[in-house]
């Protein structure tokens, strides 16, 4: 390819111009496609769907059941047992479809899906600010000199060298109270856990920095930032993506475990990972309290690890291969069923009967060369057999002959 024609092409005047829209929608049909013959991942990905739905419909579920998760009821607790919510299953009834809480009378059902509200929301915000901060520390990394890599490489493994509950606890504990605190849980867990998504992304930034299109955009003249907006950041999805993808589940596992801690989302703000600390005591007297919010937390991130997982084989068409989603058995198994040749065609190719196998060379040789089945030289011989004429083997000069 010429320079100029790699210039034209950079610059968007040359044939090629349409080529990444193109791109992308070929990639976008190859990935729901594969995604498809993943059942679990499409299972998955129902109930995420139906997560978030419930999460932004939050306030309407609520209004519609006529409670809010803030309200205290202290008639629907037995203060003489401690608190015990009074009614069968902890208090379930027309009005609360979950029961309340123990000792302060709160609607279950109200503080579970606001609590799923911000937990997914808190696990979303924290992968995005460990998107943004990996692939741009990542990109720098891999674009700069080699002095700006090895510190912004060494940076990164003590990132991933150091234990994120600690330096989360930490950073938690010295932020002043007043600070909202499932904003400060996002920013926390998001500058603590970049270092995986930097690692990806300046790898395949040092990838792509070799191809003919990024070299093209270079002779065109554009800047690094500008080769890094147009050029390498589309070529980054698919990586950094799938590894989000596996990320959210960690995060909302992590903001449960700073909330059972006591140092993430405080009341009266509700929190899955709050109400596991509240029900700690509780697991006893009334064991729903605990029950609830605990599958939650276990249904939601087993979804979005399946629904990861999917996205991953996905988005990778080498693992894709490995694990055979959409290669040739699916296809042999189709041509099979559509035609009634199909399976004797799959039995010959699997048998070594079929094209380009050892014994159809043997028939194409001996059918070209006249010697196969019905040849004239299979009758001839067929016909001295028969009357005993066959040919007798040449002697040579003088042997058998009398002194």
């Amino acid at each position: 390819m010429s320079e100029a024609l790699l210039v034209s092409e950079a610059s968007g005047t040359g044939p090629a111009q349409h080529a990444p829209a193109l791109l992308a929608a070929s990639g976008a049909r190859r990935f729901w496609r594969r995604l498809r013959t993943q059942r679990a991942a499409l299972v998955a990905g129902g109930v995420v769907a139906l997560l978030v739905l419930v999460a932004l419909a939050a306030p309407l579920l609520t209004a519609l059941e006529g409670q809010d998760p803030t309200t205290y009821h202290p008639s629907l607790v037995d203060s003489a047992r401690g608190g015990v919510p009074i009614g069968p299953l902890g208090g379930i009834s027309g009005e609360h479809w979950l029961g309340v809480e123990p000792q302060t009378g709160r609607d279950l059902f109200a503080r579970l899906v606001h609590g799923a509200r911000v937990s997914l929301g808190v696990a979303l915000a924290a992968t995005v600010v460990q998107v943004a901060i990996g692939v741009l520390v990542g990109v720098a990394a891999a674009l700069g000199n080699r002095w700006l890599d090895q510190v912004l490489s060494r940076i990164t493994d003590i990132i991933i060298a150091m234990p994120l509950m600690i330096m989360a606890l930490a950073l938690l504990a010295v932020v002043p109270d007043d600070f909202p605190r499932p904003v400060l849980v996002a920013l926390v867990i998001g500058f603590v856990a970049w270092g995986g998504i930097a690692k990806i992304a300046r790898a395949q930034t040092l990838t792509l920095k070799q191809l003919d299109h990024v070299a093209a955009a270079r002779l065109s003249g554009w800047g690094t930032w500008r080769v890094a907006r147009r050029e390498l950041l589309p070529g980054l999805a698919a990586p950094v993506l799938t590894y989000a993808a596996l990320m959210v589940p960690n995060n909302i596992a992590i903001e449960a475990a700073l909330s059972f801690l006591g140092v993430g989302v405080r009341p009266p703000t509700p929190s899955w990972g709050e109400m596991l600390t509240s029900a700690n005591v509780w697991y006893a007297a009334a064991p729903q309290y605990l029950l609830l919010p605990a599958a939650a937390l276990f249904v939601t991130v087993l979804a979005l690890t399946v629904l990861g997982d999917g996205v991953r084989t996905a988005l990778d068409p080498r693992a894709a291969s490995r694990l055979r989603v959409g290669t040739g058995r699916r296809r042999e198994k189709r041509a099979a069923k559509a035609s009634p040749a199909g399976g004797e065609a799959a039995t010959a190719t699997r048998t070594g009967d079929g094209p380009g196998s050892p014994r159809e060379d043997d028939a194409v040789r001996e059918t070209g060369t006249g010697d196969g089945p019905g040849s004239p030289r299979e009758d001839d011989a067929v016909r001295e057999i028969r009357t005993g004429d066959a040919p007798r083997e040449p002697r040579e000069p003088g042997k058998g002959d009398a002194v």
